[in-house]
């Protein structure tokens, strides 16, 4: 992995503290108070109309967190860093009906294919090309690094939060500390942190340190540290919730105000949605809050450097747009129904999506769909040889069994032998399309424990202590 000069604080926390607020603002209830504090919040402009964007699901909210790294004001005590970047950025994906809430870690070594971003004021914008997927915001801001997420990743974001460094310190100090067991006493310059070994209560200096600290412990890797990362946010969420915390209106106005101080958010993001959010949210479970690092691989170019590994990053990325439960998949072996001998088996077909509907999306929408039965997309785009109104799977010869097999997951679907076609089916969405027949858009096998090696807020992970 990359050694950067000095370590950063990681947005691990910080979106801790953002839905650890949300899920206690909607124990609240009667405090009117809480609407003043959310006036408190600095607002930025992103301009969502720029680029082509995924289909948002209805009931599901998807967050862009991003922990920024400006080194001005209060926050030039950590160490020296040009412009302003994501240490590492995550996607809260809150699935406000079912009361879940999965956090996808995108780690800063992180290469991917980078769209191209327009030159904005401040920010000299970026040609197409590929790099660490935090690179965008230093070059086109936010709304550069909003896209780059969404394009890469293709799931709706609705909104984004930033924070800094000292407002996690101010957060953790007025919960009073969080509870952590440190297996082994760890001494780490770079992150100013120095701890003995055995279960204490950490201050906001010490968290910040502790979240921040690489090389001193695990194998030093940006991977490791966000599973560090992600061991403190479930340690926060069970302070939070504990009933000490949520009984306390001193304890609570503190931490709402170092919450609200230090957030950054798109002007979208108004009091009425953050109200609605939690109190959808009221009921949350521990077992519902979900903590995962997308599936990733060492990049054959560069060993300090990593990449997405497919199929389960488009699958996990798939079923969060969709707003799919991720908690209550199988045992995730990848296997299908056994099939009727001679039957078309959706693991051996692939697909080519066009969409000639003029809603903008909608092939991603429908590849999501598509990935979760089992078929292999092979690419999305729009109409040029075949532009039919009607919705229409094309198949060459020999490949009858296969086209009536995914015509008929669709509410409404023809079958038409194309020349051209060999080893592709290619479906059209015309004008008349009316979605998949008898098939749920959140239903998946994808386990976000059995199969991605994440984990749940519900208990401390066994340790040392």
């Amino acid at each position: 992995m990359s050694r950067p000069r000095s370590p950063r604080l990681s947005t691990g926390q910080r979106v801790a503290c953002v839905v650890t607020a949300l899920v206690i603002v909607a124990s609240l209830g009667g405090y009117g108070w809480y609407q003043g504090l959310v006036g408190n919040i600095t607002t930025a402009q992103v301009d969502t109309d720029e680029w082509d964007r995924p289909t948002n699901v209805e009931g599901v909210m998807n967050l862009l967190v991003i922990g920024s790294d400006v080194r001005s004001g209060e926050n030039a005590d950590y160490g020296e860093a040009e412009g302003e970047r994501p240490d590492t950025m995550l996607i809260a994906g809150i699935n406000v009906d079912e009361g879940a809430v999965t956090l996808v870690n995108l780690p800063r070594d992180l290469v991917v294919d980078l769209p191209g971003c327009e030159a904005v004021e401040g920010y000299e914008g970026m040609a197409p090309q590929q790099g660490m997927i935090n690179s965008a915001m230093t070059f086109g801001g936010v709304g550069c690094q909003w896209k780059v997420v969404e394009q890469v990743t293709g799931v709706h974001l609705d909104h984004f939060l930033m924070m800094d460094f000292t407002g996690f310190k101010d957060m953790v100090d007025a919960l009073g500390g969080v509870q952590m067991c440190i297996p082994e006493p760890v001494e780490d310059p770079k992150a100013q942190l120095e701890l003995d070994a055995g279960l204490q209560t950490l201050d906001g200096e010490d968290s910040l340190g502790f979240v921040r600290s690489r090389y001193a412990q695990g194998d030093g890797s940006d991977l490791s540290r966000i599973d560090r990362q992600q061991e403190f946010m479930g340690a926060m969420l069970r302070e939070v919730l504990s009933s000490e915390v949520m009984t306390n209106p001193i304890t609570i106005t503190d931490f709402l105000g170092a919450v609200t101080d230090s957030i950054t958010t798109d002007d979208d993001l108004t009091v009425d949605i953050m109200t609605d959010i939690v109190i959808s949210m009221r009921e949350v479970d521990l077992d519902r809050v979900g903590f995962v690092t997308v599936p990733n691989g060492a990049h054959p170019d560069d060993e300090n450097r990593i990449m997405m590994s497919e199929p389960r990053a488009s699958e996990l990325f798939d079923a969060i747009n969709a707003g799919a439960d991720v908690f209550g998949g199988e045992d995730g072996d990848g296997s299908e129904e056994e099939t009727e001998d001679g039957a078309a088996d959706p693991s051996e077909i692939s697909v080519e999506i066009v969409n000639n509907t003029g809603v903008d999306g909608l092939a991603l929408e429908i590849q999501a769909v598509l990935v979760r039965e089992g078929y292999v997309v092979t690419g999305t785009g729009n109409p040029e040889l075949r532009v039919p109104e009607a919705t229409t799977v094309y198949h060459g010869p020999g490949a009858e069994a296969a086209a009536e097999l995914l015509a008929g997951s669709l509410e409404n679907a023809v079958t038409e032998e194309a020349e051209g076609l060999e080893q592709t089916l290619e479906l059209v969405a015309g004008t008349d399309w009316n979605g998949f027949s008898g098939s749920s858009s959140a239903d998946t096998d994808l386990s976000i424990t059995d199969d991605l090696d994440g984990v749940t807020a519900e208990g401390e992970p066994e340790n040392a202590c």
